[in-house]
C-alpha cells in the first residue's frame, strides 16, 4: 500500500514538472484536453455506460477548444 502512494506521488510530481515550460497555446490545448475528458466520461458514464468512450470524445473536442482559444487569443494580441 505505501508502495502505491509513493508511485502516485512520484507520477504526479513528474507529470506536473513536465507542464513547466509549456507556451501559453500548449497549456490552453492541455488544460481544454482534460477538461474535456472529465466531462466527457461523466457525461458518457451517466449517458450512454461508456465513459472511456465519451472521454476519448471530449478529450478530443476539449483539446481542440483550447487550440482555437489559443488561436483568438493571439489574433487579439494577448
Amino acid at each position: 500500500m505505501k508502495t502505491n502512494r509513493v508511485m502516485l506521488a512520484c507520477c504526479l510530481v513528474g507529470g506536473l514538472t513536465g507542464c513547466a515550460d509549456m507556451s501559453s497555446g500548449e497549456q490552453r490545448t492541455l488544460s481544454g484536453a482534460a477538461v474535456g475528458t472529465a466531462a466527457g466520461a461523466l457525461i458518457g458514464g451517466l449517458a450512454t455506460g461508456r465513459p472511456l468512450r465519451g472521454a476519448a470524445i471530449g478529450a478530443a473536442v476539449g483539446g481542440a477548444g483550447g487550440w482555437l482559444y489559443n488561436r483568438h487569443e493571439k489574433s487579439e494580441g494577448k
